[in-house]
């Protein structure tokens, strides 16, 4: 699984560095991706925004809450 680590993005970087990232990893029949948000909610938010805007299904590991799971 392929993942992108948002550790050193700006909050203003990461909605174009997100929808870059899944739109290109969504064109495999078998997507599945891990983003790194880290103990920011606002990273959080601004991911699950763009994830759901493109209408990506996510979810949140109980067991690690610092990444989101996206898939189509």
């Amino acid at each position: 699984m392929n993942e992108l680590d948002l550790h050193g993005f700006t909050h203003d970087e990461v909605e174009l560095v997100v929808e870059n990232f899944v739109l290109m990893e969504s064109q495999n029949p078998m997507f599945q991706c891990r983003i790194i948000v880290g103990n920011s909610s606002k990273m959080t938010e601004i991911v699950t925004d763009v994830l759901e805007r493109h209408a990506f299904k996510y979810y949140t590991p109980s067991w690690n809450l610092g990444e989101i799971i996206v898939s189509n």
